[in-house]
């Protein structure tokens, strides 16, 4: 590992935040130096402080800790994520022989400067008890490969000698704090303290001393193991080789949603029975499918965590599925339950101690053999959190294991972390939206009323695979709607293809784990009077229309199928269903047909639990960035025959309903939102959104 500490970008930071001096600004850069190491802290891991100056309200200078707030990311810190407490008072406690969790915290939130800052890290105490301005601690996995051992201290003295004090494994909090203050009186001489199973902390009269100490001895540790035992991780090589990587995509495309029908919860409501889904994040690069084809894989990842940290994460144990268990719902969801028996028996054992409410005992992490490993979370934020930490897991498992004999921390021992309430108070609050862990496609999605479906499911917390056929228009939308990254993805697709259709659904279950809600959207018109019609152009507007509503219904139907936990199927139909209009007849026809479609698929798809309605809309424009193609076609023969502009066409159209409104994609988006949310038990029905239009009533 180097040293990434570059002067010029200190004095960025210095400069950037002059406001809070140089102690803190040095602070937020040499902290985010070390988040942005993967292989030192994860997704609000490890913990960095700065002892300093500030004025109280009697305008007198007072010493002062800025510590990381509890749970907040290293790799993106800002200054106010790092409170500062009154450095005395914290000081003081340490002459106490035993302190409360709630008489710590209160103690420390008391001590804060700005009673609204973010609560400051649990080891707030620690970093205050030692005496060195800046003090940084981390999760390295060097670091804990050579502790998670029967005897760390072997290899902490093989690699450190002398110059690290070794402590074994001590729960957070006030008998930590008092330790590590005590290791070091007792070594002034040590460039860092070591916790076994836990991390490393290093401290320094500069923020960069500081930063380079825990860079020169991680680098240490890799340099010992890689001595060892030939790399990390060396248990990976000469073992039977993984499933090459276009079988490996083949088999995950099929397992996902299995596995993650598996995981669903089922909730009982009042409108019939609903589920608790999650989002999937594979991982599945030749290092972690190399280690999941290993003999040990399956022992590997029934241990408890690498660090108790991550137990918050991904739970202590992974799920090991064979490939033939994986590709089967039924096999899965057994796997599945035995997991949840032996959370259920591990609770009872240890967990009750600490809360008699269990939280829920279905895995997070499941590693398939051959191929790779899957999180499965509520949110894709979540799901990508836990694959970032199972990956490291497994590398620090498999080196682990080729050094010695991999030995976490005991089941009553991570119990107590996994139920302590201010390591759970890490995640901070937490509100679901409406469609958190529900997955939609939506096709024809770079046209208006696509973009206005896209925008609404986003905003309600689902993840949305968005296609159309058309590659520029498509990457407008993404672009619109690149602030919900995480949670959108995009791909080309033919719908009237059927081969292009199925490699749309392998795509979408591959990036997110399965599909939720299916909104055949893509549409094309034609003007055109019967008498004139042109029969290829005809035969293209069925293809789209139709047929390609076809052809997603019948994908959409085997991937609810595996998934077994319903789902919902939206058909963007039209007014001209119901009220065709002359010069309109492919468009009209072809839409018709859609909608019988839907009613077929509403009553061949409640046996899956899936409920099939469709929408009427019209006269949705959409705006200049994402116009509405049908009205790019056909608007210029409207306002030729009214002799209208386009705001004229607009106006007209808006006066001629009964609520004289104006009907913007995003109300359609909001009635795709209705029917996804499953606030009644309805299938089979036909939504207008046309601002009213009586001879387009649904009869």
């Amino acid at each position: 590992m180097k040293s990434r500490w570059q002067d010029s970008e200190a004095d960025q930071f210095r400069s950037r935040y002059a406001a809070c001096g140089d102690d803190v600004a040095l602070r937020v850069y040499s902290s985010r130096l070390l988040g942005r190491e993967s292989a030192l802290v994860l997704h609000g891991g490890g913990n960095t402080s700065v002892k300093t100056t500030a004025m109280d309200l009697l305008e007198r200078s007072i010493d002062v800790l800025c510590v990381k707030g509890s749970g907040s990311d290293l790799s993106v810190v800002e200054p106010a994520g790092l409170p500062a407490v009154r450095l005395q008072p914290l000081r003081e406690l340490r002459v106490l022989e035993a302190l409360s969790d709630q008489a710590m915290v209160d103690a420390v939130r008391g001590a804060l400067l700005d009673s609204k800052a973010p609560n400051p890290s649990v080891e707030t105490l620690l970093h205050a008890f030692l005496p060195h301005r800046f003090v940084d601690h981390t999760h390295a996995d060097a670091i804990l490969v050579l502790t998670d051992q029967p005897d760390p201290a072997v290899h902490v003295r093989a690699a450190f000698g002398n110059d690290v004090v070794l402590l074994p494994w001590i729960m957070p909090g006030f008998p930590l704090a008092k330790a590590v203050a005590a290791a070091f009186e007792q070594n002034p001489g040590c460039r860092g303290i070591v916790l076994a199973k836990h991390g490393l902390f290093t401290f320094g009269d500069s923020a960069r001393a500081s930063y380079e100490r825990t860079i020169e001895l991680v680098d240490r540790a890799e340099r010992y193991i890689a001595q060892q035992i030939g790399g990390l991780p060396a248990m990976l090589l000469d073992e039977p080789a993984p499933l090459p990587a276009a079988e490996r995509r083949t088999v995950l495309e099929r397992a996902l949603p299995a596995l993650r029908g598996a995981l669903a919860l089922p909730l009982d409501t009042a409108v019939g029975p609903q589920w608790q889904r999650v989002v999937a994040e594979a991982r599945i690069g030749d290092a972690v499918a190399a280690f999941s084809a290993h003999a040990s894989a399956g022992p590997l990842c029934a241990t408890n965590p690498v660090t108790p940290d991550h137990v918050l994460r991904t739970k202590g144990h992974y799920l090991f599925l064979s490939r033939d268990d994986a590709v089967d719902p039924g096999q899965c969801r057994r796997a599945v339950a035995a997991f949840a028996s032996v959370y259920g028996r591990y609770h009872a054992a240890h967990g009750t101690r600490w809360s008699r409410v269990m939280l829920p005992g279905t895995p997070v992490v499941a590693v398939i053999a051959g191929v790779g490993l899957v999180a499965l979370q509520e949110s894709r934020k979540a799901a990508r959190i836990a694959a970032d930490i199972a990956e490291h897991t497994l590398a620090v498992k498999a080196a682990a294991h080729a050094l010695g004999r991999y030995v976490p921390l005991t089941d009553e021992e991570l119990a107590a972390m996994e139920y302590w309430p201010l390591e759970r108070a890490k995640l901070g609050p937490h509100k679901a939206l409406p469609l958190a862990g529900q997955v939609a496609l939506v096709t024809g999605a770079a046209g208006a009323i696509g973009a206005g479906i896209v925008e609404a499911l986003l905003d309600n917390g689902a993840c949305v695979f968005a296609t159309d056929v058309d590659a520029a228009r498509l990457q407008v939308v993404a672009t619109r709607f690149a602030a919900h990254a995480g949670n959108l993805a995009t791909g080309t697709a033919d719908v009237t293809d059927p081969a292009s259709v199925a490699r749309l659904f392998a795509a979408v279950c591959s990036t997110f784990g399965g599909v939720d809600v299916v909104v055949p959207n893509a549409g094309i018109a034609h003007v055109s009077r019967l008498e004139s019609m042109d029969l290829a152009t005809f035969a293209k507007v069925m293809a789209v229309n139709t047929t390609g509503t076809l052809l997603v219904l019948k994908e959409a139907a085997r991937v609810f199928r595996q998934q077994g936990t319903g789902g919902n199927v939206v058909v963007q139909a039209s007014k001209n269903t119901f009220a065709p209009g002359a010069g309109f007849g492919a468009y009209s026809a072809s839409k018709a047909a859609a909608l019988q479609l839907s009613r077929i698929a509403a009553l061949e798809f409640a046996e899956l639990g899936v409920r099939v309605n469709a929408i009427n809309a019209d006269a949705v424009f959409g705006d200049d960035e994402v116009p509405s193609q049908l009205w790019q076609e056909v608007g210029p023969g409207r306002m030729a025959a009214r002799g209208l502009d386009a705001a004229g066409l607009r106006q007209f159209y808006k006066e001629r309903s009964l609520l004289k409104a104006t009907v913007l994609p995003r109300h359609v988006g909001e009635a795709v939102v209705f029917f996804a949310s499953e606030r009644t038990p309805t299938t089979g029905a036909v939504l207008p959104v046309d601002g009213g239009l009586p001879e387009a009533f649904p009869r």
